[in-house]
């Protein structure tokens, strides 16, 4: 029955993912003959817009000419309205175009995300938005993990359409010191948010059509920027009363004066309204420009708050309690936005000169809406950030559900806190890496006992050594950041994660490779010396010592290996170097696997199988030989 569980399960959720595969390419299809039939129809109605046009001018040049201007007005104003009408549907057609060539972009990233398609996958964070993030210089553990940049796990992963949610995303995968509440209740949500597609691909769209005029992604953290930095408008409100009062006088002066009841005294307040209102009337117009700053920020974020607010969700109670300030009665984001829409409204006037200049000579329009503007963005002030901090949450959150979506197979990590004794800190089973395409990828089963434990990994060239530590690294990032990971069970307690593989010399600080190995090399030592550390170390060495000759390399490996044993650590090295191997002879904490490869029809054959022991040999003079160099093996 063991034997027989791991492959059923393998079929079950190869025949689930090929499932899944073909509903989606099913509605992209459906997708597509929608958009040719709404297409059509709106060049139909471009038409149509054109043949009004037409016959409206020549019907008013007629109606004119033979009927006089009673006719020629009545046809004006009959042509107006058809064509506004006609317009009017004209613009509910090209809208639904755009959301539904936004659904067709959603729905084809799902399916090149499956497929590893790389060239359809959407790249989330560009380089020029990762520069202006404080602190997102791409880290060491970025690098040798392939976690951000292209054809990374951040760009399969990523489905957020703000740069923030992009960003959040990606600080969860670098997390190099996990904190097990996070990830526990990351987990469920995901767990929850992944079987409700509809829901997270409407927040997408949703959020792509606030952007789609946008060759980069929104940012909500500018507006915020914009509300916090913005003073309030230098106006008390003594000096809006004070201009009420005058205006009451003015107009109640003016009535009694022009009954012949009082001299003409509304003059005299008039004056003193009129000295009051333009010494403040400069502050005041500057102040009222803003809002015109905070609608256009808000309405990008309108679909998306509304949407929040108006789902319903019933027993998902994680996600409704994610989504609690959209559902405030008092503070819903559609009472919020209906009355910054009134403001706007009020101080739209303003763009008739005439009419505003004639309604503040009467009433201090002005000075009301700008002190109005001024409580509303202090209310602002305090629900925007909360607002914009769940929506980004839940990008990052619907991008780590879709991943669990679109990949049945995988399985959420077990974090484990106490270990009982003699059960593994770290065991995986059939673990692969989610950047290697399905027909193309291996897995393997792996363990560690305890802390000091260090795995040497021997093997021929292009064995997979490399990739199998990277696979770790991987997974432990994924499960970490609160999602899926490729593997049929994943349970690790918390470790501090540190990889030296991809080291890369630098010409213009003056370092050579072998130096940077070094440098890098001597801070997994100084890791162990941090006095706040909580968590035990995860390392991972690739071709420990590579920069040098072999004589060196033996001498100086050996040596920091044995110097790594015991500490409150695990970790995996991988090495050419076969004599490292006899560590593990007079070391119980040392443990040997290899990579193995066979020879087929004269070629090189590998399985990519993870087995117990050391290499016997490596291939690198095979290579040669096979590739026609002058070398002779014996």
């Amino acid at each position: 029955m063991d034997e027989f569980w791991p492959g059923f399960r393998k079929i079950f959720y190869a025949t689930a993912k090929e499932t899944r595969l073909a509903a989606l390419e099913r509605q992209l299809e459906r997708v597509k003959r929608r958009l040719i039939w709404l297409r059509g129809r709106s060049n139909r109605y471009a038409w149509l817009r054109l043949g009004i046009f037409v016959v409206g001018v020549v019907a008013t040049i007629a109606a004119f000419g033979t009927a006089g201007w009673p006719l020629g007005l009545a046809v004006i104003v009959v042509g107006f309205v058809v064509f506004n009408v006609v317009a009017y549907f004209h613009r509910q057609i090209d809208n639904s175009i755009a959301r539904h060539e936004i659904w067709l972009e959603i729905k084809t990233a799902h399916i090149a995300r499956i497929k590893l398609d790389w060239e359809r996958i959407p790249v989330g964070l560009s380089p020029s938005q990762l520069a202006q993030v404080p602190g997102a210089r791409a880290t060491e553990i970025e690098n040798d993990l392939d976690l951000t940049g292209p054809r990374s796990v951040h760009h399969l992963l990523n489905t957020a359409t703000s740069a923030d949610g992009s960003q959040r995303l990606r600080r969860w995968l670098v997390n190099t010191q996990p904190d097990a509440p996070h990830i526990l209740a990351r987990q469920q949500l995901v767990q929850e948010l992944a079987p409700l597609s509809i829901f997270r691909d409407k927040l997408t769209l949703y959020t792509k059509l606030a952007s789609r005029h946008s060759k980069e992604q929104w940012e909500g953290q500018r507006l915020l920027n914009w509300l916090q930095k913005q003073k309030a408008v230098p106006m008390s409100p003594a000096t809006l009363i004070i201009l009420a009062v005058l205006s009451a006088c003015n107009i109640t002066f003016f009535i009694l004066s022009r009954l012949g009841l009082l001299p003409n005294l509304w003059l005299f307040s008039f004056l003193l309204y009129a000295v009051v209102y333009t010494a403040r009337a400069g502050q005041n117009a500057t102040a009222l420009d803003e809002v015109y700053t905070l609608q256009d920020g808000l309405a990008k974020l309108r679909a998306v708050l509304e949407y929040l607010e108006k789902f319903r969700y019933g027993k998902h109670l994680r996600l409704k309690k994610l989504c609690q300030p959209f559902l405030n009665p008092t503070q819903r984001p559609s009472v919020r936005l209906r009355e910054l829409n009134r403001i706007v409204v009020a101080v739209s006037l303003q763009r008739n000169f005439i009419l505003w200049f004639v309604i503040n000579l009467i009433v201090p329009w002005s000075f009301y809406f700008a002190y109005r503007l001024s409580q509303y963005k202090a209310k602002m002030t305090g629900l925007l950030p909360v607002w914009l901090d769940r929506v980004f949450e839940l990008e990052a959150l619907n991008s780590l559900a879709t991943f669990s979506y679109l990949n049945p197979e995988y399985t959420f990590p077990k974090i484990i806190s106490d270990t009982p004794p003699q059960a593994e800190i770290f065991k995986v089973k059939q673990v692969g890496h989610p950047l290697i395409a399905s027909d193309q990828k291996v897995c393997n089963d792996f363990a560690m006992q305890g802390l000091g434990e260090i795995v040497i990994i021997t093997g021929s060239n292009m064995a997979g050594k490399s990739s199998f530590l990277r696979t770790l690294g991987v997974n432990l990032c994924l499960a970490y950041a609160g999602g899926p990971v490729n593997a049929q069970k994943f349970q690790t307690q918390l470790f501090r994660l540190f990889t030296c593989i991809r080291i890369s010399d630098s010409v213009t600080d003056g370092f050579s490779y072998f130096y940077a190995e070094v440098r890098r090399l001597r801070e997994l030592l100084d890791e162990f010396n941090q006095p706040d550390a909580k968590l035990p170390l995860f390392f991972l060495i690739d071709e420990i010592f590579k920069g040098t000759n072999n004589r060196e390399r033996l001498i100086g490996s050996r040596a920091y290996l044995e110097a790594l044993v015991g500490h409150s650590s695990v970790g995996l090295v991988s090495t050419h170097d076969l004599e490292l191997v006899t560590l593990a002879d007079n070391n119980p904490d040392v443990k040997n696997y290899h990579f193995k490869e066979d020879v087929a029809d004269g070629r090189m054959v590998f399985s990519y199988r993870l087995l117990d022991g050391p290499s016997e040999s490596t291939n690198a003079l095979k290579i040669m030989q096979q590739e026609g160099l002058p070398v002779e093996i014996y």
